[in-house]
Formats: structure tokens, sequence, C-alpha cells
């Protein structure tokens, strides 16, 4: 590794720990001036931020990025007024540090409290979307964290001049412009020097496809928040409404099918075979090329290899089961612990389809594509952690803390 880059990121590093330190009692109120202040930057700025994009548009085309991915990196105007509103919404919760989780007294006369309290220093490494730029800067700071992002390299221009309206907010607001700081070089280097900065960085969030969290959980010795592969399931039970399933599968499919939440693999009942084969070809109407299982029609024959697949792209595979047991043992088996989803009008098919799998999310008639934070109400978020280590699914600026005690005594002696 460059001795330049062990240096920057020595610097970046030390630079962040002091941040963190003022961050962790900064008032909420200045917390939410820098935020609805980096809003209007990201605003006043919209027309930079789609020419910093129109470049790393032709860095994606230039690296052959698929049209999904493409779409990831894109900004315009709508998208932009989408980041904005994410900062001014997370702007506009509760503070999260400093919230009382639990509180209760002893016989010894010890009063104790549970209380939120700041992770410290967040590495954010992320690929492709450069709006995560925002969502994670604002979630890490609302949450009293600093935060290091690491862009992915086709984004670099666009994440640039959303950093720069961040810390814009953080300046307004007199809070320290190294609380959110950005990784400025392209150098795969500075990624091994981040999952290796113990002294500076107590976890890792690494957002983007399998091998990039991959790399991270193999090489990090930082504790990481695992944001893997969004194999996403939906199932169509027998008992399924044919118009809530038309519906619902095509916009779990087609809305954006370069995100995690994105449905890549259809199972159905084999009572629902009809209602199944009529959803498969609404989809290749729609120019979904389709994988089929035995026993359906689709654009392809469906392999081995196309179940515990995350296609990003038009592409879904599809295979017929013989109940909901048999859903249940084909997620088990291929499932990412993301988000998978029952379409059934039978309550207690439902239940059991909830209790008996363990992913981070699990839906009922409704589309996959509501996997995210934004939609649960968080404002934004860091990523959709899918381990069981403390933060799961959505990860939101209280999922961004940690606790400590707070324990008082009135001269309070141990016999």
């Amino acid at each position: 590794m460059s001795e330049d880059i062990k240096a920057m990121m020595t610097k970046i590093g030390r630079r962040a720990r002091d941040a963190a330190k003022v961050l962790a009692f900064a008032p909420a109120e200045a917390k939410e001036k820098a935020l609805l202040a980096a809003a209007d930057a990201c605003w006043d700025r919209r027309a930079e931020i789609i020419a910093a994009n129109e470049k790393d548009m032709a860095f994606g085309r230039d690296k052959g990025l698929s049209p999904a991915m493409m779409d990831r990196l894109m900004l315009d105007e709508d998208r932009i007024k989408g980041m904005c509103d994410g900062l001014r919404a997370v702007a506009g919760q509760a503070d999260p540090v400093g919230e009382v989780l639990e509180e209760w007294d002893r016989p010894s006369g010890l009063h104790i409290k549970r209380v939120r309290t700041p992770l410290g220093v967040i590495g954010v490494i992320y690929e492709s979307r450069p709006n995560v730029t925002a969502d994670a800067g604002a979630l890490c700071l609302k949450a009293g964290n600093a935060v290091i992002l690491r862009g992915g390299s086709e984004s670099f221009h666009s994440a640039g001049l959303i950093h720069a309206c961040l810390q814009d907010g953080l300046r307004a607001a007199d809070l320290p412009e190294d609380a959110i700081q950005r990784v400025p070089t392209r150098d795969r280097a500075a990624v091994s020097q981040m999952l290796t900065m113990t002294d500076y960085i107590d976890v890792i969030v690494p957002r983007g496809g399998k091998g990039l969290v991959g790399l991270v959980q193999r090489e990090a010795r930082v504790p990481v928040f695992a944001h893997l592969e969004g194999i996403v399931h939906v199932y169509i039970d027998k008992d399924a409404d044919p118009d809530k399933t038309a519906r619902v599968v095509m916009n779990a499919k087609t809305r954006r099918t370069g995100i995690c939440g994105a449905a890549e693999c259809l199972l159905i009942h084999k009572d629902a075979v009809a209602l199944g084969q009529k959803v498969l070809d609404d989809l290749m109407a729609a120019g979904v090329e389709v994988h089929a299982g035995e026993g359906l029609t689709g654009t392809l024959a469906a392999t081995e290899d196309d179940w515990g697949k995350e296609f990003l792209d038009s592409i879904i595979a599809a295979r017929v089961v013989d109940d909901v047991d048999g859903a249940i043992s084909h997620i088990n088996r291929y499932s990412s612990s993301h988000t998978d989803a029952i379409l059934t009008e039978n309550d207690a098919t439902a239940e059991r389809f909830f209790t008996r799998l363990d992913s981070a999310i699990l839906m009922r008639n409704a589309s996959t594509q509501f996997a995210d934070g934004g939609e649960f109400g968080m404002g934004a978020e860091i990523g959709i952690a899918t381990g069981k280590m403390h933060a799961r699914g959505p990860v939101g600026a209280a999922q961004l803390t940690s606790f400590k005690y707070l324990v008082e005594g009135d001269g309070t002696t141990r016999a």
C-alpha cells in the first residue's frame, strides 16, 4: 500500500475521532440545522450536481455498467429532490442520542438508566448510488457519529458535490466539518486501509454487491454491519388474490430492477400455476426475461444457477413449489436473509411464512420495493443489514447508536 494513502487515511481517521468527541454532546438543534442547510445547499446546487453526475454517467458507460446499474448511478432533478426530502425528514426526526431506553430502581437504592449513545466513527463503503452520500452522512450525524464516506469510483464526481453540500450544512450549524469526511481518491488501497483502522473507526457499513461485501467481511478487522445481496423471493400462495398478485409482482420486479428490494425469484404454489403463469406472461410483455422452471413457460428454461441469484436487471427466475413449506424450504436454502414476501389471503399460511422464515424483512401482500428505510419512516437508511448482531433490516439513525448505563445513588455503598 502506498505510504501516501496510509498517511491520508490516518489523518482522516484522527480528524473523524476528534469530531466524534464533539458530536457526542452536540445539541439536537444544531444537528437539525446542519441537515436542513445541507438540503437547501443540495437543491440550490442541483445544476452542479447534475453536471457532475453526467461525468459519472460517461465513466459508467465506458466501464460497461448494465442498464440497471446505470439507473442506480443516475441523478436528475426528481431524484435530487427526493434526496433533499430525505435530508429534511431525518432532520425532523427525534434525536436518538440520550433517549432513555429503560430505567429502574434497585433495592440497594441505586437508580439505573440505559440511554442511547453514539457509536463513534462509522466508515461507509458503497458503490454506484451517489445519493447514499447524503443518506449516510445525514443518519450518522443525526445519531451523533462522525462518518468517513468512501463511494464507488463510478459516482466519484456526484458524491463529491453532495459531500460539499453536507459540509455547507455543518458550517452553517457551527459543527466540525470533519464530522462528515469523504475519501478523496478512487484508489482501492484506501478501502483496504479503512478495514484495518481499529484505532479510528468503530464500525464499517458496506453497501454494494456481493464482491464488495465479501471483501469487507473477509478483510475487515473493524466490526461490520453487513448489507448482503437482495436475493428477494415472492411466493404466490394458492389463496392469493389474483388482482393483488398481478399488481404486487409487477411492481416488485419492474419499478426499479437495480435496487436490493427488487424481486429476483417467484415461487408459485402448484395449485396457483394458472395465476402464476399469467403473472409471468405479464412480466414478459413488460420486457422482463423469465427463467422458468418445470411446468412454467418463460423466455428461457431455468437452471440451478438461477436460484439464489441477484440479477439486478429485468430478469426473474420462477419455479413451482408444492405448498408454503416448499416455498419456505427454497427460501431457507437460497435467500440472503434480506426481504421475502408472501401473497395470500389465508392468515394461517401467512403466519406460518412469517414464523418459519428469518429474513430481516418479511412482507405480506405488499411489494418488496418497500424494503427501504425511507418507506419505513426512517427518513433514509444507511443500508439494510442482513446479519443478526446489533442492527437488522433498514439501518436508520436509532440503529447507529449503542447505549450506556447511567447509575445514580445517594452515598450508596455495597454490603
